[in-house]
């Protein structure tokens, strides 16, 4: 098989280019190799001002380090719920005034990204732009850090080649994130690829966190699936946490509820704890 690290296909990503992990730190979170495991949790989208920080107090009271929430939602349906865009974001802000967890949050359009970095510490680039190039041009003359996500598509070199953008731009602080695959299989909504985190971690430098939420569509499946994630070596997790999943505008099936993120995270201490490395 060929050598994806070869050649000059994403120079600063290349794990060869930098011996030591990077560690992206956001407030008082360091998030890479080596650094306890970062759990990232909140609504798939930001739908009320009191659902939002019911969910951010519930997260943040249970473990959650970083509160996610979707502010501007890509949707394959032109008729889907879209995001309630700048009113978001300062609900957002709010939930982060109150209880102190650093937001992450997606921008879709490179005329948003100063607007978004003024409410977010994580930029997410979603599944669906991780080859918008001129969003992550955009995103890569911030400081802000970006997570950015696998392309539903894509491969590992299409992948690092896309972080390349960010960097050569002058942003050193990019997560990937894995978030499933589109494969045969229709059971899950995607197929969540554990084995590209530790094929990653011999390729980059950078930090690599896991999405089960996105990456099964089953909030059945989530917790086992933030094991294997663990177990395997992400450095962090992103959870999609909602107080009604039955009554969420845009992707329930998929949210946790509270009690059920709760046990959640009872169950990932023992897994962290045996890689020596613990929970954030």
């Amino acid at each position: 098989m060929p050598d994806i690290n070869k050649g000059l296909a994403y120079q600063l990503a290349a794990r060869s280019a930098k011996p030591t992990p990077t560690i992206v730190t956001v407030g008082n979170v360091a998030i890479g190799e080596g650094c306890p495991v970062v759990v990232m949790a909140g609504p798939c989208s930001v739908e009320s001002r009191e659902q939002t920080l019911t969910t951010a107090r519930a997260v943040k009271a249970l473990g959650a380090t970083v509160l996610r929430g979707g502010a501007y939602k890509p949707s394959t349906s032109p008729y889907g719920f879209r995001g309630l865009g700048i009113e978001a974001l300062e609900i957002l802000a709010e939930a982060k005034a109150e209880t102190g967890l650093p937001i992450i949050t997606e921008v879709m359009d490179p005329r948003l990204v100063e607007t978004v970095c003024r409410h977010a510490d994580i930029l997410q680039i979603g599944t669906r732009n991780m080859q918008n190039y001129d969003l992550l041009r955009e995103v890569g003359r911030t400081q802000t850090a970006v997570c950015l996500k696998r392309g539903m598509s894509a491969s590992l070199l299409e992948w690092l080649q896309a972080a390349e953008y960010i960097l050569l731009e002058g942003n050193p602080n990019v997560i990937l994130c894995e978030r499933g695959i589109r494969t045969f299989e229709t059971y899950t909504r995607n197929t969540l690829d554990l084995a590209a985190v530790p094929a990653l971690k011999t390729l980059t430098h950078l930090p690599v966190i896991v999405d089960p939420s996105q990456g099964t569509g089953r909030s059945a499946l989530v917790a086992a699936l933030c094991r294997g994630a663990v177990a395997v070596g992400a450095d962090g997790l992103l959870i999609e946490v909602h107080p009604h999943p039955e009554s969420a505008l845009k992707d329930g099936p998929q949210q946790v509820t509270p009690d059920g993120f709760a046990a959640l995270m009872v169950e990932l201490h023992p897994v962290a704890d045996a890689l020596k490395r613990g929970i954030a």
